[in-house]
């Protein structure tokens, strides 16, 4: 279930909950990239960037006009969850994957509990 508060989206799964910035333009069926915090049932709390291919051929394109990274020859993002497909729901879905593989400690950097932001 995808709920909105006028500053962020928020998305909730049993085991976990996912807070997306509202970014001016993104809405959660066409938007091709987020960042992601996503905080589980027992505190612990996860980041991550996705982006869909498209994202990332229009940035490595425009570094390759500006000269940055090598002119285009390389890109780079932590915590990057590349999906096919624009919108939350599939950023969703590969969070559940890589919760029940296993794969969200690779693939997803672990931040403080909210508990010790403060």
């Amino acid at each position: 279930m995808i709920s909105f508060d006028g500053t962020f989206y928020r998305i909730t799964d049993p085991e976990f909950e996912m807070t997306i910035p509202a970014w001016e333009g993104y809405e959660p069926d066409t938007a091709d990239e987020a960042d992601v915090t996503i905080t589980f049932r027992d505190g612990s709390r996860r980041y991550a960037t996705f982006m869909t291919l498209d994202v990332v051929r229009r940035i490595m394109d425009k570094d390759a006009r500006t000269g940055e990274c090598l002119g285009g020859r390389y890109f780079w993002c932590s915590d990057l969850i590349i999906v096919r497909d624009a919108g939350f729901e599939g950023m969703a879905a590969a969070i559940r994957d890589l919760v029940s593989s296993g794969g969200i400690e690779g693939a997803c950097g672990l931040l403080a509990p909210l508990d010790e932001v403060e």
